[in-house]
């Protein structure tokens, strides 16, 4: 573990998101890392993302954080955010000397960190996390999809899409919609 010096990778998804947690993930390299893979999660098609996830689960250490729906409603989404990172950062098996954290705000209570905008793009590392937890979080909402499948979640992953805000007029909010967030809790004003 010469080559990366023990440096964490962090960062989060679905902020945004109408449903389901928000979730993080930090990320140690191996020495046999392949670099070139690594990119802005959000660049990656689908299919390709989970096999580099793959890559990058067996040639790292890594760890995923998630702050649930009713967190997210009552710390807000910045704080339930900078929750599912610190958890994240906790379960690493391996201690890492350096955090490099996606954004410009860090979780309260870390030390030896340094928070990058737009690291995702930037930063190897954050990028692979950006990967991990966009991948965990996709295949969350594939699977909520199955038993709620009026809302487009196995394509949308509870974003705010067309089809996920047709689901929520025709069908209602479920117990995995954030309730804070404007569109569903315009349904729930009515």
């Amino acid at each position: 573990m010469t080559k990366h010096k023990n440096i964490a990778g962090i960062d989060e998804v679905g902020r945004g998101c109408l449903a389901g947690p928000v979730v993080s993930a930090a990320v140690i390299f191996k020495d046999n890392i392949n670099l070139k893979l690594l990119k802005d999660s959000k660049k990656i098609p689908f299919k390709k993302r989970v096999d580099i996830a793959e890559h990058i689960k067996l040639n790292s250490y890594y760890a995923v954080g998630t702050a649930s729906v009713e967190e997210i409603f009552s710390l807000n989404i910045l704080q339930a955010s900078l929750l599912s990172m610190k958890r994240a950062i906790q379960k690493l098996s391996v201690k890492p000397k350096l955090l490099l954290i996606d954004g410009n705000r860090a979780p309260k209570g870390i030390q030896n960190y340094k928070t990058i905008i737009n690291g995702d793009e930037k930063i190897k590392v954050i990028s692979a996390a950006s990967i991990i937890a966009k991948v965990f979080r996709d295949k969350l909402m594939i699977k909520l999809s199955e038993k709620f499948s009026n809302y487009a979640w196995d394509r949308n992953f509870g974003y705010g899409t067309k089809a996920h805000l047709e689901g929520l007029k025709n069908f209602g909010v479920t117990a995995h919609h954030r309730k804070g967030f404007k569109p569903v809790h315009k349904m729930l004003s009515r």
